[in-house]
Parts: C-alpha cells; structure tokens; sequence
C-alpha cells in the first residue's frame, strides 16, 4: 500500500512539468520573437508593423496609463527644466491625484510573435513614451515618482519595429546537451 502511494505522489508532482513540455508552442529549436518598437503616432506604427488596429489598441492603452506614468512636479518650471515648455502641463492620476507633468509624445509596442497556434494573435504590450529637452526617450519604471525619478532613458530610434529572438525552451535545453564527453 505505501509503494503505490508513494509512485502516485511522485506521478502527481510530475504532472505539471509534463503538462509543460507537452504545451503547443515554437517548435524545438525555434526560439520566441519579439518585436519591439517605439512610435510617435499611430500611422507612423501602422506604416513599420502593418497591423493599425493593433497599433491604435496600443496607443489608447498607453494614453490610459501615461498620468499615472508621467513623472510628477510640483510647478511648471521644474517641468520646463526636464522637458518642453509646450509638453508641461495640469494632469490628474487615475485616483484623481493632480499634478503638473509632461504630456505622453509616443508610445511602446511589443507584440510576442511566432506563436503559431491556431486562432491566436500575437500578444501586445503598450506602454507611453516620454521625450525630455536632450530628444532623448523615457520610459516608467512602473510607478510615479517624483521628477524622473520613475523613468529609465532607452535607446531605441522612433517609428521603426526591431525584431528581438528570445530563445525557448527547446534552445535551452539543447545548449545544455552533451553527447559525449
């Protein structure tokens, strides 16, 4: 009676890793992509990916979440230091906190791709985009801060997609494979 409860406690706290492995997705070999771009509009995301709907949903998304992404000041003239005059301006949080912060100048896309599962579409990130007074690009860390405090610089050049493999779980374990020794 212990050996067979034992054996299926052990088929138990397998399942999932075989579950896993079993999981449609790239074929081994194959790794993941991601396509990566930064946008000043949404034609100009539109004319680099050819999917406008994707880029339109992308840009609400990223209008939604740039308040409460924006870096936050306490007047316009330290904005103005950070940032353009014409881009400083009164905004207010989703919890309805007031403050004076840069407007969002474009926006992040990435969209997973290469899945191929049939009936899914690529899966898409947005997130805004923030120019300071040197052109240079910024992005939020995630939470609001003060001044740029929440923002990290990128280096990416605007309205052109860049195309990032990310290896799978078959590279991996075949970079880890040995025959021999």
């Amino acid at each position: 009676m212990k050996r067979s409860k034992t054996t299926a406690l052990l088929l138990m706290g397998a399942a999932p890793l075989l579950f896993t492995a079993c999981e449609p997705g790239p074929p081994t070999g194959q790794p993941d992509v991601v396509q990566e771009g930064l946008y000043t509009s949404v034609e100009r995301c539109a004319d680099a990916t050819g999917d406008a709907a994707t880029c339109r949903a992308a840009s609400d998304h990223a209008q939604q979440q740039a308040a409460d992404a924006a870096p936050q000041y306490a007047s316009r003239a330290e904005c103005e230091r950070d940032y353009p005059a014409e881009q400083c301006a009164e905004q207010r949080t989703s919890t309805g906190h007031s403050f004076i912060g840069p407007l969002m100048t474009g926006f992040f896309l990435s969209q997973m791709m290469g899945r191929n599962r049939p009936g899914m579409a690529p899966q898409a990130q947005a997130a805004p985009a923030f120019r300071d007074n040197s052109n240079g690009w910024l992005r939020s860390t995630g939470a609001p801060a003060a001044g740029r405090a929440g923002l990290t610089p990128v280096a990416a050049t605007p309205d052109r997609a860049t195309t990032v493999n990310r290896g799978g779980f078959g590279a991996s374990g075949r970079n880890r494979s040995s025959a021999g020794g």
